[in-house]
C-alpha cells in the first residue's frame, strides 16, 4: 500500500471575452427585453391592485405591471 493521496483536478482560468461578457445586452439595450413572469396575481398593498412581476432573462432588469 502506498500513502499517496490522489492530487486535485486543476482546471484552466480562461477570462471571458467581450463577447461573451455581453451576450444579449445589446438587444436590452436598444429597449428589446426578453419579459418572463416571475410572480403571477401577486397582491400590492400601496396599489390596492394585484400586479404581475416580469423579469427579463438576458438582462435581469425587472417591471411590474398592475391589472
Amino acid at each position: 500500500m502506498s500513502d499517496e493521496k490522489p492530487t486535485a483536478t486543476i482546471l484552466p482560468f480562461k477570462r471571458p471575452t467581450a463577447a461573451q461578457k455581453h451576450k444579449g445586452k445589446t438587444l436590452c439595450r436598444e429597449g428589446s427585453h426578453k419579459w418572463k413572469v416571475v410572480t403571477n396575481n401577486k397582491f400590492d398593498t400601496k396599489q390596492g391592485k394585484l400586479v404581475t412581476v416580469y423579469e427579463c432573462t438576458r438582462c435581469g432588469k425587472q417591471k411590474v405591471k398592475a391589472h
